[in-house]
């Protein structure tokens, strides 16, 4: 585990140490919610705030087209901007928070992505909106990004680990569930600055909730991680943030199963981030259908979300990751397949089941990624996760740019939609011959198990 101290019977604090736990075991003595609860609740309404910019992409494309005379390209290249620097933080992210702790980065990170989508309503030339909504938004959503989420989760939980990792990642969903409908009426009925200032104030709003709520660590209450009886006394800040993180880069570089997790993350990103965030509402409204009602079935591909993500998470904690991982690539690369022939000027029964079907294994490969990143990688999974969520991102970027480009080459998303297809059978067998781990062997990423 890695949350395991290196005295784990030590009971009783230092001088300048944290209070000895009144209640580490969530199951003894008197009953009553662990905290740790409190701190996933408050993880997952902060991921909600900061949600609120990634329902945005999409509606601006036509908006932006009309007011500046930009090509689908040119918006797709701010986007992918975006995507790309919300991986590539992700990494560093996940160090820093160990270096200042959890509230300090993402308050701060919060607050970068209010005002880089608060300064975009002055933007005249395509590079204004590349810094405002592609640099400074990016950067300030990949520190919010799944390692975000991980650390949370490797700090105040031993058990529960697959369904706390699914909720938070559902909180994203959850995020674009509330604020699709919003943006899109607001950008459909007034423009789309005031949607654009709507995002900026949704993400200084929750600054001072994380600010006063959330907690870096079981030992700043006192208490054990949650399903542990073992008080695990708070570590000391870990300098150097980015070479840890470049370190941990280079230690899980060496091992087949981080190219084959980043490479199948790429591909789950590149279907999801970079096409249906993307794509899905230009590409319907491209066939007829209203922008309003396009976005309210990407919302409701939010809805399905959660559910999918939360149940990928409890089955993460009952079954082999590889084959849930399996299963969610080949029908998803299925669904894409069969999109062209759904789409219409209007809602259709096909179309409806679509996205169900695909809100339900939208991110449900979160929680299994995860899980086979602890498992290979011990102490140095979240950063390593976040380096295999760099690679997420990065196909999402290329194919938000891409896609725009197709686009605007063959006059319809078709070639993007079958090619995103083919990808996803390709995820589906590289997870499969990612390796399992005995339990003598221990994780990958620990240098004296290698073989």
């Amino acid at each position: 585990m890695t949350h395991t101290a290196s005295s784990p019977a030590e009971r009783t604090p230092d001088h300048d140490g944290p209070p000895a736990p009144k209640n580490p075991s969530p199951g003894g003595g008197r009953r009553r919610i662990h905290p740790a609860w409190f701190v996933a609740a408050v993880a997952f309404v902060t991921i909600i705030g900061a949600a609120a910019f990634r329902s945005l992409p999409g509606l601006l494309f036509d908006p932006l087209g009309a007011e500046f005379g930009w090509s689908r390209g040119t918006v797709g290249l701010a986007v992918s901007v975006n995507l790309a620097l919300y991986g590539l933080t992700a990494p560093f992210a996940a160090a820093l928070m160990d270096r200042f702790g959890i509230r300090r980065v993402v308050a701060v990170a919060l607050a970068v992505i209010g005002v880089g989508s608060g300064a975009t309503v002055w933007m005249t030339e395509p590079w204004q909106l590349v810094v405002g909504w592609g640099l400074m938004a990016g950067l300030g959503a990949g520190t919010m990004a799944l390692a975000f989420a991980a650390t949370v989760v490797n700090r105040w939980f031993t058990e529960r680990r697959g369904l706390v990792t699914g909720i938070l990642t559902a909180a994203a969903a959850s995020g674009q569930l509330v604020f699709l409908p919003l943006l899109s009426w607001i950008v459909e009925h007034h423009a789309w600055r005031p949607a654009a200032v709507t995002v900026s104030l949704a993400a200084f709003a929750v600054v001072p909730f994380v600010w006063l709520l959330l907690r870096d660590h079981p030992a700043d209450v006192g208490v054990a991680p949650y399903g542990s009886t073992t008080f695990v006394p708070k570590p000391p800040p870990v300098p150097g943030a980015a070479r840890r993180a470049v370190a941990a880069l280079l230690s899980a570089g060496r091992t087949g199963p981080f190219w084959l997790l980043a490479g199948s993350f790429a591909i789950c990103g590149a279907s999801t981030n970079g096409l249906i965030q993307t794509h899905f509402v230009p590409a319907a409204h491209d066939h007829g259908m209203p922008i309003t009602t396009a976005a309210s079935l990407l919302a409701l591909v939010g809805i399905f979300d959660v559910i999918g993500t939360i149940a990928s998470g409890w089955l993460t904690d009952r079954y082999e990751a590889r084959r849930l991982l399996a299963v969610y690539y080949a029908l998803r690369g299925l669904s894409l397949l069969l999109l062209p022939m759904l789409m219409a000027p209007s809602v259709r029964p096909p179309m409806l089941f679509f996205i169900v079907f695909y809100g339900l294994d939208w991110v449900a490969t979160v929680p299994p990624t995860i899980a086979l990143c602890r498992e290979h990688y011990g102490q140095d999974s979240a950063i390593v996760f976040g380096w295999v969520l760099a690679s997420h991102q990065l196909g999402a970027a290329l194919v938000a740019f891409f896609g725009g480009v197709a686009r605007d080459v063959f006059g319809s998303y078709d070639v993007v939609w079958y090619a995103s297809g083919a990808l996803c059978a390709m995820a589906t067998l590289m997870v499969l011959v990612i390796r399992r781990v005995s339990p003598a062997s221990g994780p990958a990423g620990v240098p004296a198990a290698r073989p």
